[in-house]
C-alpha cells in the first residue's frame, strides 16, 4: 500500500499522546521543568527522525552499494547547519550562555572504536539515532540490536582505560586553535568540498541528484506536517534547530550512548555483578549518574523520548510494527551488529550523533577522525551483509 494511503493508527495514537503527557507531568513534579522539556525534545527528536527516515546506516550503505547519495549530502548540510548554529555559542560569541561542546581525543581507541561501530551498524541494521526511532517503529529486529548494544557498552566501559593507554593526542579544539569564525569557514570548505564529491560519483553513475525536498508522496502542508513522510529537508531543519535547543537546554550537544551503558550497567550490579574495579563508573559524572535515578540522566530522558515520539509518529503515519519475518542469519547479525554498535560507541565516545555529528559541530578534531573510521568500517559491513546473505551481491537486484 503506498503511503499516502494508509491511515493512521488511532488507538496507538491515543495511548501515545497521553502518554507523553503524564510521563511529561511526572517529570516535571518529581525532578524539574527541564527534565520534562529534555524528555518532550527527545519526543520532537524521534517525530522527526521517523518521518523523514534520517538515518545513518541505511544512506551510507546505499551510496556504497549504489552511489545513491541524498543521504549522505543531507547528513552534511546537517552537519553544516549545526556547525553554524552551534560555533557562535561554544565560541562564546554569547558570554550568558553557558554551554560544552563533544569533545573527545584523537587516539587510536576513536580510530578503532569508530571502525567496529561502522561494521556494526551494517549488521544491526541501524545507528544510535537509527536505532531508538525504529525501535520506536515497532521493528522487533532491531529490539535485539539495542539489547546487544546495551551489552557492548558496558563491556566496552569495562574495557576502555586499556584502550585509552594507546597513542592518544588529547582532545583538540579548531575553535580554541583558529577562533570561532575561521574554524567555521574552514570546516564549511571541507564540508562543502566532501558535497561536491558526493553529488558528482551520484550524478556520473546515475546523471541526475536525488532531490532532498521530495516527499514520497503529495499532502497538503499541514496534513504532511502531521503524518509524514517529511522530505530530507525538513529532517535537516529539525535536526539542527533540536540539537540547538539540546545543547542551550542541556548544556551539551545532544548524545546517546552514555545512556546504553548507564542502563546496562546499572542491570548488571542489580543482578550482582561486581563493578567496583571498572574505573569509567567510578567518578565524574558516570558515578553520580550510575547512583541516582535513570529519569536524572539527561541522554536518558531524551533516548525514552525519542522512542515515544517515534512510536507516536509511526501511530501517525500508519506505519507501526511493520510485517517481517526473523530468520536465524537476522538474529544472528542483530547479536553481532549490536555488540559492535555499543563497544565501537563507547571506544569512540559516542555513536554518530553523540561522537561524529556532536563532535565535528563542537569542532572537536575527533568527530572527523570518527567520520572517517566510521566510513571504512561501513565498507566492510556492507561486505559482510553480503557475505551473512543480507543483501545480494553488487550488480544484482534484491
Amino acid at each position: 500500500m503506498d503511503s499516502a494511503d494508509t491511515k493512521p493508527d488511532i488507538p496507538l495514537v491515543a495511548m501515545t499522546v497521553p502518554g507523553l503527557l503524564l510521563v511529561s507531568l511526572f517529570l516535571n513534579h518529581a525532578f524539574a521543568a527541564r527534565s520534562t522539556i529534555l524528555f518532550l525534545i527527545g519526543a520532537g527528536l524521534g517525530v522527526t527522525l521517523f518521518h523523514a527516515s534520517f538515518g545513518f546506516a541505511g544512506g551510507w550503505r546505499q551510496f556504497v552499494r549504489k552511489q545513491h547519495g541524498a543521504a549522505i549530502r543531507a547528513q552534511l548540510l546537517l552537519l553544516a547547519g549545526t556547525s553554524l548554529l552551534f560555533f557562535p555559542v561554544l565560541g562564546s560569541v554569547f558570554p550568558q550562555i553557558h554551554a560544552n561542546g563533544a569533545f573527545g581525543p584523537v587516539s587510536v581507541s576513536v580510530l578503532v572504536g569508530a571502525f567496529m561501530f561502522g561494521v556494526g551498524m551494517q549488521l544491526g541494521g541501524g545507528c544510535g539515532s537509527g536505532t531508538l526511532f525504529t525501535v520506536g517503529g515497532g521493528h522487533v529486529r532491531m529490539l535485539i540490536t539495542l539489547a546487544f548494544f546495551v551489552v557492548g557498552t558496558v563491556v566496552g566501559s569495562a574495557h576502555l582505560p586499556w584502550w585509552l593507554a594507546l597513542p592518544n593526542m588529547g582532545k583538540v579544539s579548531l575553535i580554541e586553535t583558529f577562533g570561532w569564525l575561521p574554524a567555521l569557514v574552514l570546516q564549511a570548505l571541507v564540508l562543502g568540498v566532501l558535497y561536491l564529491v558526493v553529488a558528482r560519483m551520484e550524478r556520473r553513475r546515475h546523471g541526475r541528484l536525488d532531490s532532498l525536498g521530495d516527499a514520497p508522496q503529495v499532502r497538503s502542508l499541514g496534513r504532511r506536517l502531521v503524518f509524514g513522510p517529511w522530505p530530507l529537508g525538513w529532517g535537516i531543519a529539525g535536526l539542527a534547530l533540536l540539537g540547538l535547543v539540546t545543547l542551550l537546554v542541556a548544556g551539551h550537544p545532544w548524545s546517546i550512548t552514555f545512556a546504553f551503558g548507564l542502563w546496562g550497567t546499572k542491570i548488571w550490579s542489580a543482578l550482582g555483578g561486581d563493578i567496583s574495579g571498572w574505573s569509567y563508573w567510578s567518578s565524574g559524572y558516570p558515578a553520580a549518574a550510575l547512583n541516582r535515578s535513570v529519569l536524572a540522566d539527561t541522554t536518558s530522558l531524551m533516548n525514552f523520548g525519542i522512542i515515544m515520539g517515534a512510536v507516536l509518529a509511526a501511530g501517525l503515519a500508519g506505519r507501526f510494527a511493520p510485517p517481517s519475518r526473523l530468520k536465524l542469519n537476522g538474529v544472528l547479525t542483530a547479536i553481532l551488529g549490536g555488540l559492535l554498535l555499543g563497544y565501537g560507541a563507547r571506544l569512540a565516545f559516542g555513536c554518530n550523533i553523540g561522537g561524529m555529528l556532536a563532535g565535528i559541530a563542537s569542532g572537536s578534531l575527533h568527530g572527523w577522525l570518527w567520520l572517517f573510521a566510521g566510513f571504512i568500517g561501513t565498507l566492510w559491513g556492507v561486505r559482510l551483509r553480503t557475505l551473512f546473505g543480507m543483501d545480494p551481491p553488487a550488480g544484482e537486484r534484491p
